[in-house]
């Protein structure tokens, strides 16, 4: 299997060299693991792409190559470029440092980068890693994903039948904030929602006069109903989320309709 990998912390992010590990697993032996990363961290550019401006690539070693751009254009460039030749059967985006579940999602360069394959018809799989109390003080605080990431994505693509819509499926995975060994389980879910917790804009004036804001996010452990991913997190599950680009509120279609008639 020929894997094309990626994330939004960038080149040197430890989430990154987690996924390659993963990667190299599920490739197999006579796969191949490419890499096409940002240079520079573009956490919460969301489904961002480069279009009014050129983005500079440098290889950085065999199948390694580091793009100063977003992480959609990351997935752009190694299809049409870097891998021109023989496109990805797979690409994985993270693993992300922090969760991308809730409305985190919206927001989120390694959604976006996965967003960007299934839009170009390659299935997809975004992999974040939700910090906590019982794992941001370990060792290695990606222990759930290292551990428990290549089954999660084999069995993903065991059941993975994103490409009969003309909008293909994607991936969405969230490692609980826990230790790979008390992680009690996988759930199938949908995204949820944080009802008190948004980002906001945070007012600072610098020392010059000069008015700068800061974005802030908010809490992060605040359940989000039953059978979603904050939830399904929070409990000690690794919750996978099946997605689309489709925006649509089709479940508003006909009551809307009505009102034009």
């Amino acid at each position: 299997m020929r894997i094309l990998i990626t994330n939004d912390d960038g080149i040197n992010a430890p989430g990154l060299r987690i996924l390659s590990e993963i990667a190299d697993t599920i490739a197999g032996r006579d796969g191949e693991v490419w890499t096409v990363a940002p240079a520079f961290e573009q956490s919460g550019v969301g489904h961002c792409i480069s279009y009014s401006r050129p983005t500079m690539m440098a290889e950085l070693g065999p199948r390694r190559f580091a793009l100063e751009g977003s992480p959609a254009d990351c997935v752009l460039v190694g299809l049409h470029d870097v891998m021109k030749d023989g496109p990805p059967d797979l690409v994985l985006s993270g693993v992300n440092r922090g969760n991308n579940a809730g409305q985190n999602t919206l927001y989120s360069g390694t959604i976006g980068a996965a967003m960007e394959a299934a839009l170009q018809g390659i299935p997809a799989i975004a992999l974040s890693q939700f910090y906590g109390p019982r794992n941001v003080g370990l060792d290695q605080p990606f222990e759930a994903a290292a551990a428990h990431g290549a089954e999660v994505i084999n069995r993903i693509l065991a059941a993975d039948e994103g490409s009969h819509a003309p909008y293909r499926l994607f991936y969405n995975v969230n490692f609980p904030p826990v230790p790979a060994d008390e992680v009690t389980g996988m759930a199938v879910v949908a995204q949820g929602f944080r009802p008190t917790s948004r980002f906001v804009a945070e007012p600072s004036v610098a020392p010059n006069g000069r008015r700068f804001h800061w974005i802030r996010g908010g809490k992060q452990d605040e359940a989000t109903g039953p059978d979603t991913d904050v939830t399904a997190n929070l409990e000690g599950r690794i919750s996978i989320t099946p997605m689309r680009a489709d925006l649509t509120a089709h479940d508003a279609l006909a009551s809307l309709e009505g009102s034009f008639a």
